[in-house]
């Protein structure tokens, strides 16, 4: 089924729910989330510990499937997908950022970042240009034939991200993608995906607990008790004031809460 919405959108999540379990046990998670992510915006997802934020990361990047509601990206709905379609669609048009990267170690940084062109019918070449192209822009083209042991953690969240950008998806989903970095290789990282954000014209949504990655968002969406509590658009403010705006509605969520920029 296809939704029929102007072109921009390129996600839309109409009145989602997530429960877990059933019955008496049963724990209402998601509480109707409605969300639309224009192409090309950087949005961050925030909340309290038990928010639902990662939950609703999950469910848009069909990790795990809502209980009800309809999520459609790129004009397509995956909640009616089957599995297998659904595996498809992951792999084509989607990429993930984790915090503990997800790497094999069996593989190099470059062989780690090809892997989602190996799955597809891509020439040697083309492939070879790709992986130069992102290599250069996230600054690991150098360490194309290491390991991921032989490599610090900011390294190997930068080749996370190559893996993720390679196949150019419709959008990259960050789950706490400097929870495991230092603030230098975070502050690092954080300049990489801003600057493939606004020139590459990738779409990234990533959920954070930390109100300095929030700062280099376009947007973020609150969540509080499963349901969207507010909205911040940064606009044309300057980051360290649109990092007091997201301070200052965190502070009446209540949290975690990091000092300075």
């Amino acid at each position: 089924m296809k939704e029929s919405n102007e072109q921009e959108t390129v996600l839309h999540a109409r009145n989602v729910h997530k429960t877990y379990g059933s019955k008496g046990g049963a724990q209402q998670v998601l509480k109707g989330i409605d969300l639309r992510v224009l192409r090309k915006e950087f949005v961050g997802i925030m909340g309290p510990s038990g928010s639902g934020k990662t939950t609703l990361l999950n469910v848009l990047a069909t990790i795990d499937r809502a209980s009800d509601g309809a999520i459609f990206i790129d004009n397509e709905d995956i909640s009616t997908m089957s599995s297998a379609a659904l595996s498809a669609f992951r792999r084509n048009k989607l990429g993930f950022i984790f915090q503990d990267y997800n790497l094999l170690d069996t593989l190099t940084v470059k062989e780690n970042i090809l892997l989602p062109l190996s799955l597809g019918k891509i020439s040697k070449q083309r492939a070879e240009r790709e992986f130069t192209a992102i290599a250069e822009v996230l600054g690991i083209r150098d360490l194309a034939h290491k390991y991921p042991y032989e490599i610090s953690g900011g390294q190997k969240q930068r080749t996370a991200a190559g893996r993720a950008l390679i196949h150019q998806p419709s959008i990259v989903f960050a789950d706490e993608p400097t929870g495991a970095l230092d603030s230098k290789s975070a502050s690092s990282l954080l300049s990489v995906m801003d600057e493939v954000n606004r020139n590459r014209g990738v779409t990234i949504i990533m959920v954070t607990h930390d109100p300095v990655a929030s700062s280099y968002c376009n947007r973020v969406v609150f969540l509080k008790d499963g349901k969207i509590y507010s909205e911040l658009y940064r606009g044309e403010k300057s980051r360290q004031s649109f990092f007091k705006d997201i301070i200052d509605v965190q502070a009446v969520l209540g949290g975690d809460h990091i000092d300075g920029i």
